[in-house]
């Protein structure tokens, strides 16, 4: 109980941190909210109203202060752009950016372990040396320049994909599917590389463990060496590399969701930098920092789950 007291308590101050620190970031950024929602060419005293009813006007610590109260309360304020509140804005945009992440992990995941204990399985062979040289070229392509490379190859040339658009999944599963299908190939490429690469050295480096050669001198299959006692011990480390490629998704789904031009999370952080919408913006960053953070404590629990050696350690 008193680690996980001690890692809520570590969660809650990394988040007010990030708070604080994104909150400090707009402040110094050149733009006036007032000016972007009355134009250039607005008439002072008007300006100075707007600031005012905006509490431009107050201390940074007295507008930090409301926003945290604000935000705890479900209040993120109302984007300069759409004038409309940002927490809707944010929800209507969200379940894309959810769908095309779990969409990207799962196939990392279901492709990259996979192909990882293959590749361990068959150290030193021409299989496994291919596929080691192929995970080297996709840990080198970043994931917009696959995302051309596959709309070229599967919407213009074999036309089997939309090459833009999002359809929702409420609408048509179906084509929700296909439509999301190739940004998430181009976010999961990059990510089934590395998923390969590193479980392929853990499993390698745990097969020469002493337990293995105590396992195998019992008589015991090595199937059942292999994932009973090998690939368990080595998704602890694993683990580490998926909470990366989770926060890397969202990163790489910014221009990503451009590219494929879809109404995503990432798509309205680009449109909310072009418009200079501070109060979305200064949300979507903090989002972001803030799932980040989740997913760093949840893979924390998660190594429990795998190995409670680690709470005893702690």
């Amino acid at each position: 109980m008193r680690f996980y007291i001690r890692k809520l308590v570590t969660l809650a101050s990394t988040v007010l941190l990030v708070s604080v620190i994104t909150f400090l970031v707009f402040q110094v950024l050149p733009g006036d909210p007032a000016q972007i929602v009355l134009g250039v060419d607005a008439d002072p005293h008007q300006l100075a109203e707007l600031r005012r009813t905006m509490g431009l006007e107050r201390p940074a610590a007295e507008r930090y202060a409301a926003w945290i109260k604000e935000a705890a309360a479900g209040d993120l304020g109302e984007s300069l752009r759409y004038h409309r509140p940002v927490k809707e804005i944010v929800a209507e945009r969200m379940p894309v950016t959810v769908s095309l992440a779990l969409m990207s992990l799962g196939l990392t995941l279901l492709i990259g372990i996979p192909l990882g204990i293959y590749v361990a399985r068959q150290d030193g062979k021409f299989s496994a040396l291919v596929l080691s040289a192929l995970t080297q070229l996709g840990l080198a392509v970043p994931s917009f320049w696959l995302s051309f490379v596959l709309i070229l190859l599967f919407s213009v040339a074999f036309k089997w994909f939309p090459s833009f658009g999002y359809v929702p999944w409420s609408e048509n599963p179906a084509q929700a599917f296909r439509s999301l299908l190739l940004p998430s190939l181009a976010l999961a490429i990059p990510g089934i590389a590395v998923v390969i690469r590193y479980l392929r050295n853990t499993l390698l480096d745990q097969a020469r463990m002493d337990y293995v050669r105590t396992a195998r001198s019992k008589g015991l299959r090595e199937r059942a060496v292999m994932y009973r006692h090998i690939l368990r011990n080595s998704l602890i480390p694993v683990l580490t590399i998926v909470g990366l490629l989770i926060a890397d998704t969202l990163g790489g789904s910014i221009v990503v969701e451009n590219v494929f031009a879809l109404p995503g999370l990432g798509n309205l952080l680009i449109t909310s930098i072009g418009t200079r919408d501070l109060p979305l913006l200064q949300t979507m960053v903090l989002y972001i920092a803030v799932i980040v953070v989740l997913i760093n404590f949840i893979v924390d629990i998660l190594y429990m789950v795998i190995d409670p050696r680690i709470r005893l350690k702690r």
